[in-house]
């Protein structure tokens, strides 16, 4: 059964350009060690009527857009398998300084799930 990771946090938008070279090298780093899917999704409709909006969610300031991203795996074995190499790997380490991020990692939304639906 897939797993899927998923993040929802908030971007400054003149740091958008810094956050997307960022997810740009991530997302190959994850795939190169197993991940099967790695998107960045930029907000564009968040003015929503139902639910709990997404930039409530991340509390989201004036200038900021929210970033919702997501890391398929094979399965949670195979995500844990993949994060751990990930982790290790110095191209991660060096973008993880917490005073250079391009995002409030305090405001970021984080989780596992198990897919109930999906091709």
């Amino acid at each position: 059964m897939r797993y899927v990771d998923g993040f929802v946090l908030p971007v400054p938008k003149k740091k958008l350009p810094a956050y997307r070279r960022m997810a740009q090298k991530a997302g190959k780093v994850w795939r190169e060690y197993g991940a099967l899917d790695y998107k960045e999704c930029a907000g564009d409709d968040l003015k929503v009527k139902m639910g709990v909006p997404f930039p409530r969610t991340v509390k989201l300031k004036a200038g900021e857009t929210v970033v919702f991203s997501y890391i398929v795996y094979k399965s949670r074995a195979h995500r844990d398998r993949v994060n751990a190499k990930v982790m290790k790997d110095p191209r991660i380490r060096d973008m993880c300084d917490p005073k250079d991020m391009p995002f409030d990692v305090k405001r970021m939304a984080y989780g596992g799930f198990k897919v109930l639906v999906g091709a």
